[in-house]
């Protein structure tokens, strides 16, 4: 038996047309690969009832810029990495002075710098003293002599006889708080690593037909 092999065209052109082949196989894969893990993440987000805004932070790019490559990567990040990573990792969260974390209640209101009011900014903005009250069972509190707004916000009493005073709760004081986990992006992550030699082969047949 006699067997003859015949190769038509360039060897050095043929494998010229497979590496950019490869190249833009590997290229496409990754980049699909990091738009669906930053579409699944800010899916898992807005999914927990953490708002499209911190959903908004989850971005990705990929690499390298403007040009198909063998070794084309991508990266998925957030721009909000603390809060993200509290999300998923569910941790406990202690008072860095060792002493109480502050919860504000919807009488508190909201920061005008955005996040979470702080009692020394709430005594600024209102002009009133907040009170600490003790409890032997649940948390402590930090309380304000006034009156609640039609929104529910503790202001100061405009009436000389008192009319309308009371004690409003500000504050909530605990010593530690366990942060519900509600997250869970290693999940996409291994579900997106495990799609690109998929990616790749379809990407590579395709380009030949």
């Amino acid at each position: 038996m006699k067997l003859k092999a015949d190769i038509i065209g360039s060897i050095a052109r043929i494998m010229e047309a497979e590496t950019r082949a490869g190249e833009q196989a590997v290229t496409t894969a990754m980049r699909e690969a990091g738009t669906g893990l930053k579409s699944a993440w800010r899916a898992q987000i807005t999914g927990a009832g953490l708002g499209p805004r911190l959903a908004r932070a989850i971005r990705s790019e990929a690499y390298p810029k403007g040009r198909a490559s063998l070794n084309a990567a991508a990266l998925v990040w957030s721009k909000a990495p603390v809060i993200v990573g509290a999300h998923d990792t569910g941790p406990l969260i202690r008072s860095k002075s060792g002493f109480w974390l502050t919860i504000p209640t919807p009488a508190a209101g909201k920061s005008t710098r955005g996040g979470r009011i702080t009692p020394l900014e709430w005594e600024r903005r209102t002009g009133l003293r907040l009170r600490f009250v003790y409890r032997r069972t649940g948390p402590s509190l930090l309380v304000a002599e006034g009156r609640l707004n039609k929104k529910g916000r503790a202001v100061a009493s405009r009436s000389k006889t008192g009319r309308g005073l009371t004690t409003v709760p500000i504050f909530l004081l605990v010593p530690q708080v366990k942060l519900r986990k509600r997250l869970d992006l290693a999940r996409d992550a291994e579900r997106a690593v495990d799609s690109v030699p998929g990616r790749i082969v379809a990407g590579w047949v395709e380009s030949r037909l």
